[in-house]
């Protein structure tokens, strides 16, 4: 089972928005594919287009984002609200990275001022994110 979700920051300035969509692997709590953009439809599907074919078979859970009930195939997907709790991990994932990464917090000084380098920093962060729980799954 996936979760999928998206989470605002920005570069710059607070008018040169990014979205980052994170799709999480329950079962792992991995991040098993993710990308920066806008919040359009063209986004979303280079997110869809990342995630790996043995993931794409299960069930996928999103929030009630137009752009997830565009391209997610309904026989493996359901929209859901987050009160729902079938969202806590991806959630849970957002708010991990906003307390370790400054540059991902809203009301911050600490900002990324190149498109690559919060993009860099995104990547770091998962590497390790992904290396951590690896450790923990396997004690």
């Amino acid at each position: 089972m996936l979760e999928l979700d998206e989470l605002w920051s920005f570069v710059g300035e607070k008018a040169n928005k990014r979205w980052v969509w994170i799709v999480l692997a329950r079962h792992t709590r991995q991040v098993v594919a993710y990308v920066v953009g806008d919040r359009g439809q063209r986004t979303c599907q280079r997110l869809w287009e990342r995630i790996p074919q043995d993931y794409k078979r299960g069930c996928c859970y999103s929030d009630f984002w137009e752009a997830y009930r565009a391209l997610i195939p309904e026989e493996c997907h359901e929209a859901v609200g987050k009160e729902s709790g079938e969202l806590a991990h991806v959630e849970r994932w957002n708010n991990t990275l906003r307390q370790r990464l400054a540059r991902f917090v809203r009301k911050t000084l600490s900002f990324s001022k190149l498109d690559e380098m919060h993009e860099v920093c995104l990547k770091l962060f998962l590497h390790r994110y992904n290396a951590e729980v690896a450790e923990i799954i396997r004690y």
